[in-house]
């Protein structure tokens, strides 16, 4: 697979018909590999949003998180446990500051600027809808 400006744009097209604005394409090996007992535990994906999208503020009880802005500009915004802003970091594929590494446990969002950013997004363990993130309930 090739990750180039053409994937960007026809994700960027697809993030603005989704109802969330936004459009997220798996990366992990596992589709790729011929071993049939291997499994990919990992989180690897791109995530393509429209400036409007809306993340839920949350967190990864299991695993930290990376997330490098390869297109576009947006805020990595932390919280504290009661909603409170702690920090706020603006990424830019153009600028000095490009990626961040969430600490396991911090709750969390991303908030884009532009249509088309695109973040590459990183985990140690796969997505599990059974308990592995927690949406900060305010």
């Amino acid at each position: 697979m090739i990750i180039d400006k053409k994937l960007f744009d026809e994700l960027s097209e697809k993030a603005k018909v989704s109802p969330r604005l936004r459009m997220n394409l798996d990366l992990r090996t596992q589709a790729f590999d011929s071993d049939p007992d291997w499994k990919d535990t990992s989180q690897r994906m791109l995530n393509v949003m429209m400036k409007d999208t809306v993340v839920p503020i949350h967190r990864h009880t299991e695993t930290s998180e990376t997330v490098i802005v390869l297109r576009g500009r947006g805020d990595e915004v932390t919280y504290d446990d009661d909603g409170h802003e702690l920090e706020r970091v603006t990424l830019a594929a153009d600028s000095g500051c490009r990626a961040v590494q969430v600490p396991r446990n911090v709750y969390h969002t991303f908030v884009p600027h532009e249509d088309g950013t695109v973040i590459f997004e990183a985990k140690d363990r796969a997505y599990d809808p059974e308990g592995t993130e927690d949406i900060l309930k305010m």
